[in-house]
């Protein structure tokens, strides 16, 4: 099978015009030829590898449309909290699958999945796409850091049995996880790709540096003490990272207020750092949007994500493209090289999917006037 397009992206940069992809039945890329003169299927506008969404909570899908827009962070997760279980099994269950089939029509080909639950259990066992299963360890409390972790990884031994998901231990957020729960999760595997919710909100940087702000009102409303808690006056970013080896990869997520004294720490201090954008998301609650400039010029590794449907009106990473190029003009080479090969390495998937090159089977999606279409 040979396919053509006015545009190729191979996941890295635009090939040349006139040239072609060749492909086997299954999928594997087994050439690329440029001036391709030969028989083949041509395409109006662009074929690119498939999507990765890098961060996404399909278990909370039944919540879309039920928490208001703008009311910032600390309100939503209090009406998460508030509202997930206001549903039943049967619903929750039906809201996943559509969601996830949604996802998949609109191009994605890997997902870095967030668990609370076995909520997403079925889902990552009959996957078409390739799932990296984040399961999230919450408790700020450190006289109970062993049992929150022993919560995580009996969720962690379930998804386990799952050959076919990828799979981490990692923390949620700063805020919402104790310096002994990073440790116990930093021992338990010192190089698994560790995937946390940062900078998200301007409270969580004013909880470490000042321990005052909303974030005490978040965990006062969950009855939670922060007696323990001495703020470091740093960031929260240079504060966590200090608490977890440096052999981690990470992929930090959101990111809406970092500054760029952090940015630059984190990229010096660790290997392997990823910065995921969900900016539908961001706009959907804060109603703001990462320092996209600071973190290019910073030479940050961005990848795309969607968040929740609690927190977006579509798991569609075409539309996160079109509201970062609409709002800071980055061109399209860039940003499908974000949410292709970049969300491949990020999620530890650039082996086999990300880019279209021999041996690969990246998927193969059409843009064109907005739309997403699988070509396989």
């Amino acid at each position: 099978m040979f396919l053509k397009a006015e545009r190729i992206h191979n996941g890295k940069q635009y090939l040349p015009p006139n040239t072609a992809i060749e492909l086997s039945d299954d999928g594997e890329v087994k050439a690329i030829h440029e001036a391709y003169e030969g028989a083949a299927q041509c395409y109006e506008g662009t074929l690119c590898p498939a999507f990765v969404n890098a961060h996404c909570h399909l278990e909370l899908s039944h919540l879309k449309g039920v928490i208001p827009k703008h009311t910032g962070l600390i309100a939503f997760l209090q009406q998460v909290m508030k509202c997930r279980n206001q549903f039943s099994e049967t619903e929750k269950a039906l809201a996943r699958q559509k969601a996830f089939d949604a996802m998949y029509a609109r191009g994605v080909i890997a997902v870095g999945d967030i668990a609370n639950t076995t909520d997403t259990l079925s889902l990552a066992a009959s996957s078409p796409m390739y799932i990296h299963t984040f399961v999230e360890a919450i408790g700020f409390h450190p006289e109970v850091a062993e049992r929150n972790r022993d919560f995580s990884l009996r969720v962690w031994n379930a998804f386990h049995t799952v050959k076919s998901t990828q799979l981490s231990l990692t923390p949620h957020a700063p805020y919402s996880v104790s310096q002994p729960l990073f440790t116990l999760i930093d021992a338990f595997d010192k190089h698994s790709l560790l995937s946390i919710h940062n900078q998200e909100c301007a409270a969580e940087d004013e909880f470490f540096k000042y321990k005052t702000g909303a974030v005490n009102q978040l965990l006062e409303g969950l009855q939670i003490t922060t007696d323990h808690f001495v703020p470091s006056g740093k960031s929260s970013l240079q504060t966590y990272s200090a608490w977890i080896s440096k052999s981690h990869p990470l992929l930090l997520v959101h990111n809406s207020f970092s500054q760029k004294e952090d940015v630059r720490y984190i990229i010096q201090q660790f290997p392997q750092v990823y910065f995921c954008l969900c900016p539908n998301a961001n706009l959907y609650i804060e109603n703001t949007l990462p320092d996209v400039p600071m973190l290019l010029q910073e030479g940050a590794v961005i990848c795309i994500g969607t968040d929740s449907l609690a927190s977006n009106d579509a798991l569609d990473i075409y539309a996160e493209l079109e509201t970062l190029h609409q709002r800071f003009g980055i061109d399209w080479e860039q940003l499908l090289t974000w949410a292709t090969f970049n969300g491949a390495k990020a999620l530890q998937l650039d082996s086999i999917i990300g880019s279209i090159e021999p041996g690969k089977r990246p998927g193969i999606i059409h843009l064109a006037n907005g739309e997403v279409q699988r070509v396989l």
